[in-house]
């Protein structure tokens, strides 16, 4: 974990010390139910957890906040974020219910009491929350239109309450499709990694 350590550099080491039980309980977990690609659990850190706390790198969640992690997989970004941002309220929606079984388990074991798990659909959440966040989940626009009416309109974060959309590649033309306002940040400009060259995080807003 000592790559967070070196982007992170404000972690406690109470903190550090659930970011490497976090590993072990993947790795364990992803032995008997497949949340993570086989051939990718050995880059769990780089490109799941590191990945996932681009959030916290580029912008920061004030206590209270909350946050839906809308098909949250196997808890990305959801659970780092929530190691992270202990006084934030993460809900993790996904319809799958083993990987929301993994996500239980995991939060429970790390003691996150920030974490919410249920197993629906995320389109069907009735909650509105400050922000809804989302990796690689769906083409962006789909995705927008399903979460858009969970964002609740007024906020109290530096950031306007929003969507904040972890993706790669080009998006600049799903981009023209959506009514709002966005902005976009290259990941590549945060992190070192090969990993990030193509990897974005969009804040979308005043839908």
């Amino acid at each position: 974990m000592t790559i967070l350590s070196t982007y992170f550099p404000q972690l406690t080491e109470t903190r550090l010390e659930q970011f490497r039980q976090m590993e072990s309980l993947y790795r364990e977990w992803n032995a008997r139910i497949n949340v993570i690609s086989r051939k990718d659990i050995d880059m769990l850190v780089i490109h799941h957890v590191l990945h996932s706390l681009a959030i916290a790198r580029i912008t920061g969640f004030k206590p209270g906040t909350s946050v839906m992690d809308a098909g949250t997989g196997g808890g990305f970004p959801g659970i780092p974020l929530a190691i992270m941002f202990p006084e934030v309220q993460f809900t993790l929606v996904d319809s799958i219910g083993k990987k929301i079984k993994v996500v239980e388990a995991v939060a429970g074991a790390l003691g996150l009491d920030n974490v919410v798990p249920l197993n629906t659909r995320f389109e069907s959440v009735e909650q509105q929350f400050d922000y809804v966040t989302g990796r690689a989940v769906s083409n962006l626009p789909l995705f927008i239109s399903m979460v858009a009416p969970r964002v609740k309109k007024k906020g109290f974060n530096v950031l306007p309450n929003g969507i904040l959309y972890l993706t790669g590649g080009e998006i600049e033309a799903d981009l023209t499709k959506i009514r709002a306002r966005s902005a976009t940040w290259s990941l590549a400009d945060h992190f070192g990694e090969e990993y990030f060259k193509t990897k974005k995080l969009v804040h979308l807003y005043n839908f």
